[in-house]
Order: structure tokens, then C-alpha cells, then sequence
């Protein structure tokens, strides 16, 4: 039987420092081992690959103009012709994901992990004007490096951003002078020891990031926020999702986040309306979130109006 050949995507914008993080992947002794690499380029930018370096890491290069040239027939053609024992493919970065994840492999190959970059001096500059399609090259990511990081780098608020996005990423921080920083913690806006949190309308969307990644620090906490009351038939009458509307990449991709919330009688809760609740929170197996997380216990809610602001940002 043939051995797998582990296949490493890189993503990120043009310029963002992907070319460089797989030279550096390269020259690794410890990644390939002298085995054959065969790196698919798709998208050329100012760093090159030399052949010197090519030749001393026992690595092959294919260049791929175009979105169309990109198919089974393609991957099958290159892996017979290098017969490598690991592929990297420096994917571009106005390229759909979907359409490079949806093609069919080799039998052989098997995706690894997906690397993206982003330069963090430019970071906002995209988001501003290319949100979908940024958000789209991270969306399936391992691992994210924010490269050209300063002492103003918005860190924090980038790492929500992006955890909402794709919640399994792991974010890393390189700041322009080498130096790494994997484990920010954000300032949260509210008292994590004050009887009951008070989070209020436009700090939703912290708290929730923060209690799905962090349920351990919320267990035994009560609770109080405004939010939309979401149930269906499956929920019976005595759970309801008190929730809000987030975009997490356009206007076509909004999302209802809320937290699982158990009572004794959901009928005086009107679907889509808005209540500011009270309750206590209990971390439990829940099969939505894939295990466990955050359960609200109602104490008490009181109906009102919506927050000035519906929608939630990240």
C-alpha cells in the first residue's frame, strides 16, 4: 500500500509573508527530512524561490496562473511526474477556499494542515475592503500568523475577529522584531467577580467569544444581557436561546450566536422577541457545541427593546 503524502496549504493575501514561511518551512531539517517536496505556487509575489535553496531542501516547483488549472487530472499529472513524499500548495489569496478544498486528491494525499498568513500593518486596510474574501482564505485554518506586529497591533481584537471566523484556529502573533506571542488575553469589559456579570448591548460579542473559548472561567457565574429569543419545536418548553445576530464575514454570512438557556416554561417567550435575562451558568455536555460549554439556567427575564444597535460586529 502507498504511503500518504501529507499535503500543507498556505493562505493569505499577496505579500503577507506566505513565500517566506514556506522557504523557512523548507530549510527545515527536522520538516522533510531529505525527502522529495513538490511546492505548487499559485500566486507569484516579490519573494522568490531560488534555486539553490530548491536543490539543498530536494524541493520541486510547480506554477499553477489560474483558478481553472487546478484539478484532480492536475494533481494526479504533478504527483507522477515528481513522485513527492509531502506537497505544499502557496495557494492565492483571491482564490474561493471552496474551490480548492472541494476538488478530489490523489488517493495518496491527504490535507494535513492549513497555514495562513496575515500582515497585520495592512490587516485593517482589508478587512475594511475585501472582508469576505480576507476572511474566506482563513476560514478553514490550522494556524494564523499575524506577521509585522507593533506595540499598537490591535491583538486582542484581531483574535475575536478571527474566532469567530473559525473557531478551531490557532492565532499566532509575530512581532516585527522576530519575537513571538501565541497566548493574548483580552481586558474584558465587565467584572468576571461581580455577583452578577453585567454585559452589556455592545459587549455581547466579547463575552460570547470569551465563554466559548474560556467556559471554565464562567461556571458557577450569574448572568444578566439582552437578547433575542430563539426556539423551535425540538427545544420543547423548556429551553430557549437567547441570542444575537453577528456577521462574521458580509452581509451574507450573518449568524445566530446565543448560549443554550433551560426553564420551566418558554411560552411566555415570544420567538424574535427581546428580553433582558438573568440566569446562572453551568458548564455541561452540549451536542450543538461538540462538548461542553456554557448552560444558562434562567432566573429571571424581563421583556424590552431591541439594542440600538441589532447587528454584532467582530
Amino acid at each position: 500500500m502507498a504511503a500518504n503524502v501529507p499535503v500543507y496549504i498556505f493562505t493569505g493575501f499577496l505579500e503577507s509573508g506566505k513565500t517566506t514561511f514556506i522557504i523557512d518551512t523548507l530549510k527545515d531539517p527536522g520538516f522533510s527530512e531529505g525527502e522529495k517536496t513538490l511546492v505548487i505556487v499559485c500566486e507569484e509575489g516579490e519573494t522568490e524561490y531560488d534555486e539553490v535553496m530548491l536543490q539543498a531542501t530536494n524541493s520541486v516547483v510547480e506554477y499553477v496562473d489560474s483558478p481553472e488549472s487546478l484539478s484532480h487530472d492536475y494533481f494526479v499529472s504533478v504527483h507522477k511526474k515528481h513522485k513527492p513524499h509531502q506537497v505544499i500548495i502557496e495557494y492565492n489569496g483571491t482564490w474561493p477556499m471552496k474551490a480548492l478544498l472541494d476538488l478530489e486528491p490523489p488517493k495518496q494525499w491527504v490535507v494535513a494542515e492549513i497555514l495562513s498568513t496575515a500582515d497585520a500593518s495592512t490587516f485593517d486596510q482589508y478587512m475594511a475592503n475585501m472582508r469576505s474574501i480576507l476572511l474566506d482564505q482563513f476560514s478553514e485554518s490550522d494556524v494564523l500568523i499575524f506577521n509585522r506586529c507593533t506595540a499598537d497591533t490591535p491583538k486582542a481584537s484581531y483574535k475575536r475577529t478571527m474566532r469567530a471566523n473559525n473557531r478551531k484556529v490557532r492565532i499566532i502573533f509575530e512581532n516585527s522584531d522576530g519575537t513571538i506571542d501565541d497566548r493574548i488575553e483580552e481586558e474584558l469589559p465587565y467584572d468576571l467577580n461581580a455577583d452578577i456579570i453585567k454585559v452589556e448591548d455592545d459587549d455581547f460579542g466579547i463575552w460570547y467569544i470569551d465563554a466559548m473559548e474560556h467556559p471554565e472561567k464562567y461556571d458557577g457565574k450569574k448572568v444578566s444581557f439582552k437578547g433575542m429569543v430563539f426556539k423551535n419545536k425540538k427545544m420543547g418548553k423548556t429551553m430557549f436561546v437567547p441570542g444575537r445576530h453577528v456577521m462574521t464575514c458580509c452581509a451574507d454570512d450573518i449568524a445566530f450566536f446565543g448560549f443554550l438557556c433551560k426553564c420551566k416554561d418558554n411560552s411566555k417567550l415570544g420567538i424574535k422577541s427581546w428580553v433582558n435575562v438573568e440566569a446562572d451558568i453551568k458548564i455541561e455536555y452540549v451536542e450543538e457545541y461538540h462538548g461542553d460549554g456554557p448552560v444558562l439556567y434562567l432566573r429571571s427575564f424581563e421583556k424590552c427593546q431591541p439594542p440600538e444597535e441589532q447587528l454584532v460586529y467582530f
